[in-house]
């Protein structure tokens, strides 16, 4: 099984505006920026192994580019005790669980209601 997470998906929205929200999500999950190129739409930030009050069992990285049309590309990726990509081992779920609730945040920050 592959852990990691690949998700694309278009909004109506501009690309500054979704750029925000995604940094506000960041953020609100405790995340911690590695890189960031706010003039290309696009970050990678590192999540804790505890979301939202939520203990995951791992750290996950996860990169965001957002195109000027509006399109959001997720990709994401467990991570080890020393912030190397897990090749193996890593929990079932949790990185999946993390993108998911950072879609639905950065929905929710862009007042976009769940389908």
């Amino acid at each position: 099984m592959a852990f990691e997470q690949h998700h694309e998906k278009k909004y109506s929205k501009d690309a500054e505006s979704i750029f925000l929200a995604a940094l506000k999500v960041t953020e609100k999950f405790e995340g911690k920026f590695i890189s960031s190129a706010p003039e290309k739409f696009s970050f990678t930030a590192r999540f804790p192994k505890v979301i939202l009050g939520q203990t995951l069992g791992e750290r996950t990285e996860l990169s965001c580019a957002i195109s000027a049309e509006g399109n959001v590309v997720v990709d994401a990726f467990p991570l080890d005790a020393v912030e190397r990509k897990l090749m193996f081992g890593a929990r079932k779920g949790v990185t999946l669980t993390v993108v998911t609730w950072f879609i639905a945040h950065l929905e929710h920050n862009l007042g976009i209601s769940p389908t």
